[in-house]
């Protein structure tokens, strides 16, 4: 528990130094020079990712073999399961170069140092969940058909508790496969369930073991009609990798 929160206290205090950073810095340099935007937001948002998992791996003692491999380039579309507050640098760190966008709560995109701002410099879309317009769907799947990044949903809709794979909210995630055709990427994450809170996260943060794996690339349907079972499709896969990484094959 003490590594857990020496590990917390460390990156509470880098997340305030570097939202600063982020605001004096990084945001003036993207409007200046918009050129430049891809490579310093690239850059940036890479070495945020890979500083938090290095911090919760050293002091934290957290361990996560990291085996996805996804690569960064428009049209792709990533699907991962989602148990702890560490999936989302870890989804950055599984692109092979580049950073995704993620479909965030709009809960996130307030009153967190760094993490808030960045939403909204990165142009991550923001949602609520279960107050989702047909207008907001449509946004929702335009801006990812625009995307010139990477777009990454958690199908599942929210953080579970026993790791296992819940049912898929479906609305976004068909608004999403409807607007155009994708790469898409299934990507899996086990062993960071008990980090799912931030309580969890300091009390269990140095016996964590996690693993993460893709597979893919699939094809996602051209035809409206055939998404239902593309969606069914990709979530067994998800459930059958799920089981691999669980019995060590």
């Amino acid at each position: 528990m003490l590594r857990g929160i020496l590990a917390l206290t460390v990156v509470v205090v880098q997340f305030l130094v570097c939202d600063l950073v982020q605001r004096l810095v990084i945001a003036p340099l993207v409007r200046l020079r918009p050129a430049w935007r891809d490579r310093v937001l690239t850059g940036w948002g890479r070495a945020m990712a890979g500083t938090v998992l290095g911090l919760l791996r050293w002091p934290g003692g957290a361990r996560v073999d990291l085996r996805a491999r996804v690569p960064a380039r428009p049209g792709v579309l990533i699907l991962m399961n989602h148990q702890s507050l560490m999936d989302i640098p870890v989804a950055y760190k599984c692109l092979e170069r580049g950073v995704p966008r993620v479909v965030t709560r709009s809960r996130y995109g307030k009153g967190i140092p760094l993490i808030s701002h960045m939403l909204r410099l990165y142009e991550h879309p923001l949602v609520e969940p279960g107050r989702t317009s047909r207008e907001d769907l449509l946004a929702l799947a335009e801006t990812a058909a625009a995307s010139e990044w990477p777009f990454l949903i958690f199908p599942e809709g929210h953080r579970t508790r026993d790791g296992a794979i819940r049912p898929f909210k479906r609305a976004g995630l068909e608004a999403i496969l409807a607007r155009r055709q994708w790469t898409v990427y299934v990507v899996v994450v086990d062993g960071l369930r008990r980090a799912t809170r931030f309580k969890d996260f300091v009390r269990h943060l140095s016996s964590i073991r996690g693993r993460v794996e893709s597979v893919g690339p699939f094809s996602s349907p051209e035809r409206e009609e055939e998404l239902d079972a593309f969606i069914d499709e990709m979530r067994d896969v998800m459930v059958r990798k799920l089981e691999e990484i669980r019995v060590g094959v």
